[in-house]
């Protein structure tokens, strides 16, 4: 038997880094202390040992965690990642911000997070679902449709959505829809949620290119990032006409300041199994997209890849977060400095959510909306959500993500204060 020992990626510890945020806003908004006191911490954190049988007839046994951060605007809502470099304290702290992003859109629900500690590329399909089914028969008693719905994150797919759907499911006897979001179409998926999360991208990128008098093809854009939200997200920019300068994988960039056609692009990476090497490109690396010149960064894909170390070379004008936490708060600071607008992950990213709430919604009700209605609804959302960010932005002198955040834990203080604390 074997234990799989996770490699960190991170710089900074992000449930302390979000704890900051969160003690920063209380102070900018005038939060009562206690209340901080109270959102300050996750209400349920569950650790879970894995075992799976691998296909070589070894046994290893895998970490997993699923965090409940605050349930007090109704029941939690979360992704579930697989990543090798995952930590209990990262998922407390996607936790934290998923309540806030529940929050700012306006969506009754609050902040869960999930995951096992492993490299799901490393692992073939009938180990995956192995342990996607022991993983959720050891978190069974904790997930469900009315307490803790869970969702894809990095390293998980609608695939694994299903298994998960199908156990828990076989467990009660009967299924049961609105358990998770993000499955397939066959068994009570949305339309519309495979690119939702791509697609708030967008509205955000467009509705701050306004403010500015610009538009999409005007606007040179760099996504680091070519997994679900970063591969839909340029293949939309480019439909809108936007100029694709660079493009990333976890193995590398390709770069052309003339643009990039995403559509070979996404050809070449489902051929050959990663983006470098596409013809009509240079070869790059992750760090070298960063500090591209470009009018939109678009960091899609982990955490604290802009930080104090390369805040000072980014040449983007704009920032827009489709991955969750990828700036650090010494980052911030710096770009604030130097005037680069941040469009911060609880603004920019929430379209997934929004998509998996009309699922949940849809699954409990067993009637199916579509395509163009699940869209025009995402839009309403994140465009009104965005305006009302923009508004606390130029009232109170501060950046888009206090003003976000300021917005969201007003929202979640208010809620706490009104049901009042049991007993």
């Amino acid at each position: 038997m074997s234990t799989t020992e996770p490699a960190t990626h991170l710089r900074e510890n992000p449930y302390g880094l979000a704890r900051a945020q969160l003690r920063r806003v209380g102070e900018t908004f005038g939060v009562d202390h206690n209340l901080i006191s109270v959102l300050a911490e996750c209400k349920k954190t569950v650790e879970v040992s894995v075992p799976v049988s691998m296909d070589d007839g070894t046994t290893n046994v895998f970490q997993g965690y699923r965090v409940v951060h605050n349930v007090t605007r109704g029941p939690a809502k979360g992704g579930i990642r697989y990543h090798p470099g995952l930590t209990r304290d990262e998922v407390k702290a996607l936790a934290m911000w998923m309540t806030w992003k529940c929050a700012l859109m306006g969506l009754p629900f609050g902040g869960a997070k999930g995951g096992v500690v492993c490299d799901p590329k490393q692992l073939s399909s009938r180990e995956l679902e192995r342990l996607t089914r022991r993983y959720t028969t050891e978190i069974i008693n904790e997930i469900g449709p009315e307490k803790d719905i869970p969702a894809p994150d990095v390293g998980t797919n609608s695939q694994v959505m299903a298994w998960i759907f199908d156990t828990y499911s076989m467990n009660v006897g009967h299924s049961v829809l609105g358990v998770v979001t993000g499955k397939p179409l066959a068994i009570g998926g949305s339309v519309g949620r495979d690119g939702a999360t791509a697609r708030g991208v967008l509205y955000c990128i467009r509705t701050a290119l306004q403010k500015e008098g610009k538009r999409f093809p005007d606007t040179r854009l760099a996504v680091q990032g070519f997994g679900n939200v970063g591969r839909n997200l340029a293949r939309l920019l480019s439909e809108e006409g936007a100029r694709v300068v660079a493009l990333s994988d976890s193995t590398g960039a390709v770069v052309n300041p003339y643009g990039i056609d995403v559509q070979a692009a996404i050809a070449h990476k489902a051929e050959h199994g990663a983006l470098q090497g596409l013809p009509g490109t240079e070869d790059a690396t992750n760090e070298d997209l960063i500090e591209i010149e470009c009018d939109v960064l678009v960091p899609a894909a982990l955490e604290q890849v802009i930080n104090a170390d390369n805040a000072t070379r980014i040449r983007a004008h704009m920032i827009c977060e489709a991955a969750n936490g990828p700036t650090t708060p010494g980052a911030d600071e710096i770009l604030e400095d130097r005037g680069v607008l941040v469009l911060p992950d609880v603004v920019a990213n929430a379209g997934g959510v929004v998509v998996s709430y009309f699922e949940w919604v849809q699954g409990l009700q067993e009637y199916f909306w579509k395509e163009y209605e699940v869209n025009a609804k995402l839009n309403d959302i994140v465009v009104r959500a965005f305006e009302e960010t923009w508004t606390a932005k130029e009232r109170f002198g501060t950046s888009m993500r206090t003003a976000a955040y300021g917005l969201a834990v007003q929202r979640v203080a208010e809620a706490t204060t009104t049901r009042g604390l049991y007993p």
